[in-house]
């Protein structure tokens, strides 16, 4: 066959080949005729590449050793390649793309040249990739072609073709090569002018629009309360980002030097067993790509995957094999706090550049909201630790009195403590607070509350209690005073210690309302201590209460403060009432009295006789 002969039968298969498309698109429930002829064709073009090989060898014996004879080979070569209309994909031995026809980029909807040095059986199917590297072989040891049914998937295209594999022995290549030719059986193939779906600039518009949205997203995501006061900002920025940029979503963070995993979104289609807990054990430790990404400090982008070991291997080999990865990113979070790694099958379209970028945002942004969750739950535990130090979780039954308390914590906490004890033959408590805020204030209150506590086991008068404590502030130093009220508890008799504090008040069974005397000066203010003594008597169904200043200070929207006489006439209602009924009648009253705002701590201590 002459190079004209051979021109013409390539038009002529042109031809027919459109025609093939364009029955494929007016009959489409007739495919089996038309899938016939595509095989015939299939089959004709490779016998055109046979005897375009005849015709090479031709023209090199006639150029009898002149010197552009292998020039005139080559140029004859790439003009039948080239002009081939179906596709041509040129691999080496190892399977690794070296040369790609227009036809090829076209269908598979990729620039030219691409996909050359690229690993070709990451377009295979994964069912069918162990198939492919086998015939692949076979083909160049045997030189005996090889034809088999498979998907290609790539850039969120997806044909089911009919690949044909032959020997090549190329000009000027030291090795063998294989010619896969790919005919689409199962596609609409795009028009031959048709531009890539992400070069249009309304697609660019809104993928930029989609990115942004993302971000604003996350940002409300990551600073909502619950995230910051629960462990969940890693699983709800996974699901956001599983929900329309990845189909696994994986989220590592370092602990004692280590990546430990976190967090794994799968596909919705992907039972919770089998691969899910496969990807969830396997190590990161052992990831390629995690501990890249963690060392450098910055993300990584793969839009074909390449190294199928990149994320480390399970059961049933490399993860990103058994996951049909098609394309990978992997960006740090925070200041390499851990790393947050997003996978896209093979049928979706791959990551971008683009992509990486606002995947590095958001890796900040989860870095940002893991640091303030701990933070936010670091100073939690703090607070619960100062509030335990100030309020018993549980007060201790008192013979002959029913006891009762409410500690409500203010805008800081740990300036004000209530307690109840035993002491030297009977029972004690103690009720103040440090005039002051925030942790110093805290260390003061939990000194004088454990103070009172300690020495009330060796002395019987709360009032000695009550000075040693000041002599023991007042060497320390600190600068505070401390307003406290402590009681021993013999029989029917209460002792009541002040040292600056507001009066007990004293609720009869008739509704009547007694303030004790109060007053003293507050702890730590001069080396002897100057408090008020008085012995009460508490009879059966008569309630005393303590209170703290943060209660009688509460104001209202007009500026007036809650005060001792609304205090007596909310107590007067409550005659007869069990100590928890009082309590939390004071608490309602004084609720309503302030439209809930509350400003300093409020205790409320009620001892009722039985």
């Amino acid at each position: 066959m002459t190079v004209p002969d051979l021109e013409h039968a390539l038009d002529a298969l042109t031809a027919r080949v459109s025609s093939l498309r364009e029955a494929r698109t007016a009959y489409p429930s007739e495919l089996a005729p038309t899938l016939d002829a595509a095989l015939a064709e299939l089959d004709t073009a490779a016998e055109l590449l046979a005897e375009a090989r005849v015709e090479l060898d031709k023209s090199a014996r006639r150029q009898n050793g002149r010197k552009d004879g292998p020039q005139r080979e080559l140029k004859l070569l790439r003009q039948v390649f080239r002009a081939f209309p179906v596709p041509v994909i040129v691999l080496d031995g190892g399977g690794v793309v070296r040369r790609i026809n227009p036809e090829t980029s076209r269908v598979l909807g990729s620039p030219d040249g691409y996909l050359v040095g690229r690993s070709f059986p990451l377009l295979v199917d994964v069912s069918r990739r162990a198939a492919f590297r086998s015939h692949l072989t076979s083909v160049l040891q045997t030189g005996q072609p090889a034809a088999f049914e498979t998907r290609l998937a790539h850039q969120g295209r997806t044909h089911t073709v009919q690949l044909a594999l032959t020997r090549l022995t190329m000009p000027g290549e030291p090795q063998q090569m294989v010619a896969a030719v790919a005919l689409p059986t199962e596609v609409q193939l795009p028009g031959p002018r048709a531009e890539r779906p992400e070069q249009s600039d309304g697609a660019l518009l809104m993928a930029a629009a989609r990115r942004q949205d993302l971000l604003a997203r996350m940002g409300a995501l990551l600073l909502d309360e619950e995230a910051l006061r629960q462990p969940v900002a890693l699983s709800r920025a996974a699901r956001l980002l599983a929900a329309g940029w990845a189909d696994w979503v994986i989220a590592d963070m370092v602990r004692d030097g280590l990546p430990r995993r976190q967090v794994v979104v799968a596909p919705k289609d992907h039972p919770l067993g089998g691969l899910v807990r496969q990807v969830e054990k396997a190590s990161p430790a052992m990831s390629q790509v995690v501990a890249q990404v963690l060392d450098r400090g910055t993300g990584t982008v793969h839009e074909m995957v390449d190294d199928e070991t990149l994320l480390g291997f399970c059961a049933d080999g490399p993860l990103l094999t058994a996951m049909g990865a098609g394309s990978l990113l992997c960006v740090p979070i925070g200041s390499s706090d851990g790393a947050l790694t997003l996978v896209r099958e093979h049928d979706r379209p791959p990551f971008t550049l683009a992509d990486l970028a606002v995947m590095q945002e958001v890796g900040l942004q989860l870095g940002l909201a893991v640091r303030a969750q701990s933070s936010f739950q670091s100073r939690s535990r703090a607070a619960d630790a100062l509030s335990a130090s100030v309020a018993p979780r549980k007060l201790p039954d008192v013979p002959g009195y029913e006891a009762s308390a409410i500690y409500h914590p203010g805008a800081s906490v740990g300036a004000e403590f209530y307690d109840v004890f035993p002491v030297s033959g009977g029972w004690g408590f103690a009720l103040g607070g440090a005039a002051g805020k925030g942790e110093e204030a805290a260390s003061v209150t939990a000194m004088v509350r454990g103070g009172l506590r300690v020495l009330s086991t060796w002395e019987s008068d709360p009032d000695v209690v009550v000075g040693k404590v000041n002599e023991a502030l007042v060497k320390q130093g600190t600068g505070m005073f401390v307003m406290a009220a402590a009681g021993f508890v013999k029989g029917r008799t209460i002792r009541l210690s002040s040292a600056g504090h507001h009066p007990a008040a004293l609720v009869q069974p008739d509704g009547s309302v007694r303030f004790a005397a109060g007053g003293g000066v507050p702890l730590g203010i001069s080396p002897v201590a100057e408090t008020s003594v008085e012995e009460l008597s508490v009879g059966v169904g008569e309630t005393l209460v303590l209170y703290s200043e943060g209660l009688i200070s509460s104001r209202n929207d007009r500026g007036e403060p809650y005060g001792e006489e609304r205090l007596a006439d909310v107590l007067g209602r409550c005659a007869g009432q069990a100590p928890a009924t009082v309590v939390k009648a004071v608490e309602a009253d004084r609720h309503a009295f302030s439209a809930g705002q509350v400003w300093d701590e409020i205790v409320i201590l009620a001892l009722r006789g039985v």
